[in-house]
């Protein structure tokens, strides 16, 4: 198999994991990139010094190309830019924010950067601001999610149509038959978040990773427009949203509510009723945790042989 993706990261699958926060530490960005595709420290859960430590484990851990996704709606960005460069990590992800805000910077230090989108504008954009890729992620994808709720089997065909460099689908997809989906629809590669969020490398919480795989269609919903758009599960937090939604609650009255370390209260600590629990639609497809290693082989695999099935049509 060789592509765009695999070209431009030097890897051996078109396989890219998502820099989830409280999820995507240095055992988890290893184990992909050990296995044949692209593995991402979420640097959003992050304070600076321990992202540091979380590079430094990773470099310890695989000699194959590994990156870091940094959220640009997080604080100490300068400081977390920094500990990328100073450390010589050669990839990364930027999402929820302006590409034209440290692309130039990171690629005068030799990085390759990659920007996640929701939208062909934002794909346009951050093509102009000189990214070497775009993530295109749809409305079924976990975590931090576009207003515009474009699917991603809608939004890659739309994207591709207007862009000239790679292009990664992201949203909705678990699965070899999915990944084969994506591409023919003009993908060069996948990242994926969810099934990798239940594998046994995760940093989430065991309580969240038994939830996911329990999970069934309908089990998600995408919330909190009005301060920045994520898709949760429905749990008794999510239930305290919609009434004061009910009660037309401003978003003041709606950050207050969030408070602070929400997410991590779920996904890091386990508390699977109070807790922030994002996970994408596709979680009703993934029923049990597994390592690394397996996921990406059933990748694959399913990949291939979907491939060999579609011969008989």
């Amino acid at each position: 198999m060789t592509n765009k993706i695999i070209k431009l990261f030097d890897i051996k699958y078109p396989i890219i994991q998502a820099g989830m926060v409280w999820n995507s530490g240095y055992k988890l960005a290893s184990a992909v990139s050990n296995s044949g595709g692209l593995g991402l420290i979420g640097a959003g859960s992050m304070h600076p010094e321990v992202l540091r430590v979380h590079i430094q484990k990773c470099k310890n851990s695989t000699n194959k190309p590994f990156g870091v996704n940094v959220p640009l709606l997080y604080p100490e960005l300068d400081k977390i830019i920094q500990i990328i460069m100073e450390e010589g990590v050669k990839i990364v992800f930027t999402s929820a924010g302006n590409p034209k805000l440290y692309t130039s910077l990171l690629k005068s230090n030799g990085i390759k950067v990659v920007h996640v989108v929701s939208s062909v504008k934002f794909a346009l954009k951050s093509q102009e601001a000189g990214v070497d890729a775009i993530v295109a992620e749809g409305f079924e994808a976990g975590g931090h999610n576009g207003r515009e709720e474009t699917t991603t089997f809608t939004l890659i065909p739309m994207v591709k149509e207007k862009i000239s460099i790679p292009l990664i689908a992201a949203g909705g997809i678990a699965s070899g038959r999915g990944m084969l989906a994506a591409m023919v629809l003009g993908a060069d590669g996948v990242q994926i978040g969810s099934r990798f969020v239940a594998s046994e490398e995760s940093s989430a919480h065991i309580n969240f990773k038994n939830t996911v795989v329990n999970i069934e269609d309908g089990g998600t919903n995408l919330t909190l427009k009005e301060l920045t758009p994520v898709r949760l599960i429905k749990n008794q937090f999510y239930n305290k949203i919609q009434d004061l939604y009910q009660k037309q609650a401003n978003p003041d009255e709606l950050r207050l509510l969030l408070g602070k370390s929400r997410a991590k209260k779920g996904m890091f600590e386990g508390d699977m009723e109070e807790g922030e629990l994002e996970i994408g639609q596709i979680a009703g497809l993934i029923h049990d945790i597994k390592p690394v290693k397996t996921i990406m082989q059933e990748l694959i695999s399913e990949y291939n042989l979907s491939i060999q099935a579609l011969h008989g049509l």
